[in-house]
């Protein structure tokens, strides 16, 4: 029973964050000059730090939904 629940659980944090992810990467693609605008405000960045520092963030966040969301969902489900 609480097995079942950690699971649903696992899975749809996957989804939400993933959902998340994808908004981060079209808002970004999207509206790249914007942010870029945006940012500049605070700091002192070009634009090609400005991908780097968000194509990194991006890898690191997917990263992290594969190890603490994916990963745990799919062990639960061979259990």
């Amino acid at each position: 029973m609480i097995l079942d629940l950690v699971r649903e659980v696992l899975g749809w944090c996957a989804v939400i964050n993933y959902s998340l992810l994808v908004s981060w990467f079209l808002i970004y693609a999207f509206a790249h000059d914007w942010m870029h605008k945006l940012h500049r405000t605070w700091f002192t960045l070009s634009v090609e730090q400005f991908a780097i520092v968000h194509y990194a963030g991006m890898a690191l966040f997917k990263l992290g939904i594969f190890f603490f969301n994916v990963a745990p969902y799919i062990a639960l489900h061979i259990v």
